[in-house]
């Protein structure tokens, strides 16, 4: 009688899992997904804020956990209304349309691949929030809160939502070539957007009381290693989840990530130790990005050693761009967003088109991809999505401008906007 029991529980269990099978449910990949969209969002709270707050001088810590925290929010509201229609839904080869406005049609039962589609959607809101909240690192400081949320808003429906669809959606730079633009997680629909923002937006706005000549270190150091970490291990989400199934893709997309940051990190380090003599802790978790950065559309294609040499890369370029920008052409992105991200996403992009060919197959070998085809590919997909976001960036700041006012008076800069635009303070002035 035990033997019968067990083998109806046994067969009832198999049916179970026939029917997941059938039904094109992966319960595997669908709990993978799941877990990556927590881990993204773990990015921009508290990781991104964590990281910007402590980069920032005391005054104005509260400002920039209020901007994340509300962006946040924002981002989820407008994903929702019509975000992830815009990118997603079957349109033009420039926007989607709008037949999925307020996740219309999705169900319980809705699948997108092996997953639920509200999983897929899931999954995307978080890159739609913490795309525009990186941006917030090139205007620290010196941007009213109303502004912030108007810039954000237009921003990720005319900037993001469109570029999403152009390499995610089925959009025109998907068609490219052989194979289409190759962004594994997000090399150009995250970082290039996010970071030319962030220059238009720094350059637009001008730059801080005092800048370059009045130092303005980090006011807490433990608080952004602190979100430095929360990043890093968020970013296994990040690029291990794109591949959207717990699978082989998604074990060497973390495998890459990992060993990216921690070249980056070590590059930066030896970089800074070479030029200043000392080596910081601030270098040491922007090199950490940098390589993270780097590695995103290149991780689901690219093998370790590659990784090995992107995040060697990502360290040196990042670190010489960052001190052009800064000390060269004095522009004030306050959190050097362009430098790490912008600079990052560029690389990555196109040494994804080197690692991922079948004639560097000590690299990777998973790809029959010629070279100078693909990296003519990857270009376009640069040069085009810099073009369009700067142009678009640049109309949205200067329509706030005149809404609402991009930026608020010397004085109140001075006193601070923690205490100015949120009457609270963080720390004690």
């Amino acid at each position: 009688m035990k033997q019968a029991m067990l083998a109806l529980v046994l067969l009832m269990g198999c049916a179970g899992a026939w029917a997941d099978v059938t039904d094109g449910l992966d319960t595997g990949n669908t709990a993978w997904v799941l877990t990556a969209s927590a881990l993204v969002l773990m990015m921009t709270i508290p990781g991104l804020s964590l990281f910007y707050a402590g980069l920032v001088r005391n005054k104005n810590v509260l400002s920039v956990l209020m901007q994340c925290f509300a962006l946040t929010c924002l981002m989820s509201i407008l994903w929702l209304v019509v975000g992830y229609s815009l990118a997603f839904s079957e349109g033009s080869g420039f926007i989607g349309g709008f037949s999925k406005v307020l996740f219309a049609g999705m169900s319980q039962d809705s699948m997108q691949g092996s997953i639920p589609e509200s999983a897929f959607a899931l999954f995307q809101m978080t890159f739609a929030i913490i795309t525009p909240a990186l941006i917030i690192g090139g205007f620290a400081e010196r941007m009213r809160f109303s502004a912030v949320l108007i810039f954000s808003a237009a921003w990720m429906l005319l900037v993001y939502a469109p570029v999403c669809h152009w390499v995610w959606g089925g959009g025109w730079l998907s068609q490219l070539g052989t194979r289409g633009v190759m962004d594994f997680a997000g090399g150009i629909v995250v970082h290039i957007t996010a970071g030319v923002a962030a220059i238009v937006a720094a350059v637009t706005l001008g730059t801080r009381k005092g800048f370059p000549n009045l130092p303005m270190p980090p006011h807490n150091m433990p608080l952004t290693i602190t979100g430095a970490g929360l990043l890093w291990v968020g970013w296994f989400g990040f690029n291990g989840g794109s591949a959207l199934a717990a699978n082989g893709d998604a074990g060497m997309a973390m495998l890459v990530t990992h060993i990216s940051a921690s070249a980056g990190a070590m590059t930066w380090l030896i970089a800074e130790w070479f030029r200043y003599g000392k080596p910081s802790a601030l270098g040491a978790v922007t090199g950490m990005v940098a390589g993270l950065g780097t590695i995103t559309p290149a991780s689901g294609f690219v093998g370790p050693a590659g990784a090995l040499v992107i995040g060697i890369l990502a360290g040196l370029i990042c670190f010489l761009a960052t001190n052009y920008i800064k000390r060269s052409l004095k522009i004030d992105d306050s959190l050097d967003v362009f430098p790490v991200h912008g600079v990052g996403g560029i690389l990555g992009t196109l040494l994804t088109a080197v690692f991922a060919s079948s004639a560097l197959g000590i690299f990777s070998g998973q790809e029959d991809i010629s070279i100078g085809g693909q990296l003519g590919v990857q270009a376009i997909g640069i040069v085009a999505t810099i073009g369009y976001t700067a142009v678009v960036t640049w109309v949205i700041m200067k329509v706030t401008d005149v809404l609402v006012g991009n930026r608020v008076s010397e004085d109140e800069e001075v006193e601070g906007l923690d205490l100015v635009l949120h009457n609270e303070r963080g720390y004690d002035i």
